[in-house]
């Protein structure tokens, strides 16, 4: 069944939100076995709805339509359907005495315009909102469905998945699932996977894959569709398994949402191992970093930022005079801020970031210059150099990238 959804509000054109709703939905319809095929975001304009919604009629068979249903004068949404489908809205008593509840135990006054969000389209379904206030609509005429959502996702998706996902299941029951798995790659571009699985590609029917370019990183969503879940990750596992034989090497884990600083946190925490780092011209963002991660605090203690030479000699206990001799643009530089720190602070394991963010070059060395280095209590201490381009943040961003890669490789390496 082929599906679009419409993200209804102004302030989604002007830039000032988000339009979140649009992923969330199509993640769900595609669980359910929709097909979404369009994303329309319009503004809150009657005649531009009407014109959107004229169009939908044509190409699609499931409509969504999110946000517009609040008590103001510009939330149009369930309005403007009900003019296209020539329908009356009336009152739903359930939602309206919740609002009546709601409004009576706040002391405010129950107002016309506050009413309006308990209307339903005449012969429509309603849709009880666990979270809010205003009802949605699923309305179904001849082979064509509307449903009718809120707009904040802090409503609309407690409300899709409590009480639109069995009822799209009861009356728009699909014959078919689609189940996605995303890939995540760190040290391989966009354009080279694509290369290197080429073939894979070429060849795809079902599972479908496509590639992401992310920053710093590639994930590949791998799209399979079948009668049941059970036979889509049959699917699903067999086309992992014939692209990690190829790129297998540059895979760290899984998921829209998942990150590298994630996958390294949970080695650390899997081993019962802990880190700690030392940076120069990072500043602080590995630590920063970790820390944004749940449960980091089992292992990293904390850390040092040594941004100038004194700071190195101070705090690392590195001899001023060594720094001047081999630079702090080095790889003996790097190896001992990443072997002082782990010992200061007994870690099992230490990363340090030292170079050039520019834009000015340091120590004859050009921006982008980076030494990044591994102390191991196990495997001793050593150091890699990296030559990033671009501009400031994005060195140090990358820098960061290739930190973390280095202590998961070190850490599963060692175990």
């Amino acid at each position: 069944m082929k599906a679009e959804i419409i993200a209804v509000g102004t302030e989604l054109l002007l830039g000032q939100t988000v339009n979140t709703n649009a992923t969330f939905l199509s993640e769900e319809l595609a669980s359910l076995g929709f097909e979404v095929y369009y994303h329309s975001v319009v503004g809150d304009n009657e005649a531009r709805l009407l014109n959107l919604l004229a169009l939908a009629d044509t190409r699609s068979e499931l409509i969504v339509l999110c946000g517009g249903l609040g008590p103001t004068q510009d939330d149009i949404t369930k309005e403007v359907l009900a003019k296209h489908l020539n329908q009356p809205l009336e009152a739903n008593e359930m939602a309206l005495k919740k609002i009546v509840h709601h409004l009576t135990r706040l002391g405010r006054p129950i107002t016309e315009n506050n009413r309006k969000q308990s209307q339903n389209i005449k012969g429509g379904i309603p849709i009880q909102n666990p979270n809010g206030l205003a009802l949605g609509t699923l309305y179904t005429i001849k082979n064509r469905s509307y449903l009718v959502l809120p707009g904040p996702p802090v409503e609309l998706e407690p409300m899709f998945l409590k009480e639109v996902t069995p009822l799209l299941k009861k009356i728009l029951p699909q014959e078919w699932v689609l189940d996605s798995r995303v890939l995540r790659f760190y040290g391989i571009g966009e354009a080279q996977l694509v290369t290197e699985i080429e073939e894979l590609i070429t060849h795809q029917m079902n599972p479908t894959i496509a590639a992401y370019a992310k920053s710093n990183e590639v994930t590949l969503r791998v799209t399979a569709k079948a009668n049941t879940h059970e036979k889509a990750k049959e699917l699903l596992d067999q086309a992992e398994k014939d692209i990690q034989k190829i790129v297998g090497k540059y895979f760290y884990g899984y998921g829209d949402n998942h990150s590298l600083e994630a996958e390294t946190v949970g080695l650390l925490k899997k081993y019962h191992q802990t880190v700690t780092s030392a940076e120069s011209l990072t500043a602080g963002l590995f630590q920063e970093t970790l820390a944004k991660v749940p449960g980091v605090s089992q292992c990293f203690p904390g850390g040092f930022v040594t941004y100038s030479k004194e700071a190195k000699a101070q705090l690392l206990d590195i001899s001023l005079d060594q720094l001047n001799q081999v630079g702090v643009v080095s790889k003996e530089c790097a190896c001992l801020m990443a072997e002082q720190s782990r010992l200061k602070l007994g870690t099992d394991y230490s990363i340090s970031f030292t170079g050039v963010a520019g834009p000015e070059e340091l120590e004859g060395k050009s921006a982008g210059t980076v030494w990044i280095g591994v102390s191991s209590k196990k495997s001793g201490t050593t150091a890699y150099l990296y030559q990033f381009n671009r501009d400031r943040e994005y060195i140090r961003h990358s820098a960061l990238m290739a930190g973390l890669n280095l202590l998961r490789q070190q850490i599963l390496m060692e175990h």
